[in-house]
Parts: C-alpha cells; sequence; structure tokens
C-alpha cells in the first residue's frame, strides 16, 4: 500500500470506499472464477462428482473509528459442522432466501442477532470452494458501530471484533497445515491472541485482502 495520501487505509471511509470499488457488486455465476482452499493445494483435485452445496456467509465490517474492525464468531462445540472453530456468520441458501445476500443477513440475524436492517450491502466476493463441499458466497456489509449483538447460545459461543488493520496485514497470513482426509492439506492462518483463525475463514480473509487492498 503506497502512495503520497495520507488517509488511514483502515479508517472505516477509506476502506468502504475502496471496497465499493473494487468488489463485485452482484452475486458471483457458478461461471464466475472462484477462489477457494485448493488455492493452496494445486494437487488437489475435488471428486469429479462433487456437487456444492450453495452457502452465503456475511463478512460484517464495523465502521469503527479510527479504524475499522470486523465480527467473527465463535461456534459452538455442539454443532455438527465446524464446531468450535472461528467463523463468519452464515450457512445454507434456502430455497425461499431470494440468493447469498438474503442468506448471509438472515443467518446473522440468527446466529449473532445482528438485525438485517442494520447492515447496508457493500459487495460481494468471489465463490469461494471448501474442502467440505460448499461453494460459500462472502457477502461484505457495513455495520454501524453501535450495533448490539446477542450471540444464540445454541450455534455462537463469542462472537467478537478484530481490527480490520491485522486482518488486513499480509504478515498476519501464515501457512499452516494438517493431514485430513489422510493427505495433507495447506490452509491459511491467522492467530489473533487467543483466537485462532483459519480455514475457510482465513481464506475469505485472505480474498478480501487481494481484492480490496492487493
Amino acid at each position: 500500500m503506497t502512495g503520497k495520501s495520507s488517509e488511514d487505509p483502515f479508517a472505516p471511509e477509506a476502506f468502504f470506499r475502496r471496497a465499493a470499488a473494487r468488489l463485485r457488486s452482484m452475486p458471483p455465476s457458478a461461471m464466475d472464477a472462484v477462489s477457494g482452499d485448493h488455492r493452496l493445494n494445486p494437487g488437489f483435485e475435488p471428486p469429479p462428482d462433487i456437487r456444492y452445496r450453495n452457502a452465503a456467509v456475511l463478512v460484517p465490517v464495523v465502521a469503527r473509528q479510527p479504524q475499522a474492525a470486523v465480527i467473527l464468531t465463535l461456534r459452538t462445540v455442539s454443532l455438527k459442522d465446524h464446531s468450535g472453530q472461528i467463523a463468519f456468520p452464515g450457512g445454507k441458501i434456502g430455497p425461499d432466501d431470494g440468493g447469498p445476500a438474503a442468506t448471509a443477513l438472515r443467518e446473522a440475524e440468527e446466529e449473532i442477532g445482528l438485525p438485517r436492517f442494520s447492515v447496508s450491502l457493500v459487495g460481494y466476493l468471489d465463490a469461494y470452494l471448501t474442502g467440505t463441499g460448499f461453494r460459500v458466497v462472502p457477502v461484505v456489509g457495513r455495520v454501524e458501530p453501535d450495533h448490539a449483538l446477542t450471540p444464540n447460545p445454541a450455534e455462537v459461543a463469542d462472537a467478537f471484533e478484530v481490527p480490520l488493520s491485522f486482518l488486513m496485514n499480509p504478515e498476519n497470513h501464515r501457512v499452516g497445515s494438517r493431514v485430513l482426509g489422510g493427505a495433507v492439506r495447506n490452509f491459511y492462518e491467522m492467530p489473533f491472541g487467543d483466537r485462532y483463525i483459519w480455514g475457510a475463514t482465513a481464506g475469505i480473509i485472505r480474498a478480501l485482502y487481494e481484492r480490496v487492498y492487493g
């Protein structure tokens, strides 16, 4: 991020102006380019007959001063999928949702009590393919700092904010690996204090960095 401007690139208005100019204004179609776990695992080929399940997540960026922040959740250990992991609010796109944005807003309201009318749509990232068979559309939204959250204890153990400046710093984007499904899989990881952000969530954060600041 070079240039003569002295404006803080992580100040709310600077971020939202960049994001509005660089994000997709419409949801990605099935024919558009995708991001995903495969980017760090070029030798990994998904099964030819895999049918990805459509999902959407909300990337809630809080217009805090002097720098914006991002809301993340800690999923409860009792959930079937990705239990105990850090995630964005989101889930499968329902037949009555009307698209990824509606799903992301509905899920955020259900999971963390963030009213859908308090989120302003900024734009979309490319769809993200996960190794667990989901095609996730990240929906970036603006949240004013006076919001109140009420996490649903059945799904969310905690909701917290991480400074945008931390998440958008490539020096904090490490590559980790684990044996998953009998093979070594690489992934992004972004430890933040005692929070361990990794996998698809970290991959989506990396994609946001590349799109808005790269």
